[in-house]
């Protein structure tokens, strides 16, 4: 029960921290020419607007330096930082696993597959493709933008 317990929080918390890394970390820095997270404006929100939402990072080989392999590093980076939590409560560390891995197979699924994306995650289709990219911030689910008012309605 308590493990239960602390995988529903942590599964909560995941979905924040993913909105909050988004806003705050990868686009507020991101947008920063000389910056090491400028990948993911520079290169991830650009390439995905040009090419109709396709992120060609996600079809190349794991093994190229990219920013869907850079995205990778990352995931395990916050998974590191999430190491104590094992210790002391697991049901939250295994749920940051899960909404890590989760997080990277819907992420790369909807970049490989715009139709797709469009139909089910479509606040992350409207984040990429809609007239303001500073919005919509949730990618496996949008339940913290309605939450805390930053989800913008654009694919119909």
């Amino acid at each position: 029960m308590i493990f239960a317990l602390q995988f529903f929080i942590g599964y909560v918390y995941g979905h924040f921290l993913e909105w909050f890394i988004h806003k705050e970390v990868l686009h507020k820095y991101g947008k920063r020419k000389n910056s090491i997270l400028s990948f993911h404006f520079g290169v991830h929100h650009k390439e995905a607007r040009r090419l109709g939402f396709v992120d060609p990072a996600y079809l190349a080989s794991i093994f190229s330096w990219n920013a869907a392999t850079k995205e990778i590093a990352a995931l395990f980076f916050l998974i590191f930082l999430h190491l104590p939590l094992c210790f002391i409560a697991p049901g939250l560390f295994a749920a940051c696993i899960f909404s890590v891995a989760e997080y990277y197979i819907k992420h790369r699924r909807a970049h490989k597959n715009p139709e797709w994306a469009k139909s089910k995650l479509v606040w992350h289709f409207d984040h990429h493709m809609g007239k303001i990219q500073d919005a919509n911030w949730g990618v496996r689910r949008d339940y913290v933008d309605r939450l805390l008012g930053t989800r913008i309605y654009y694919t119909k």
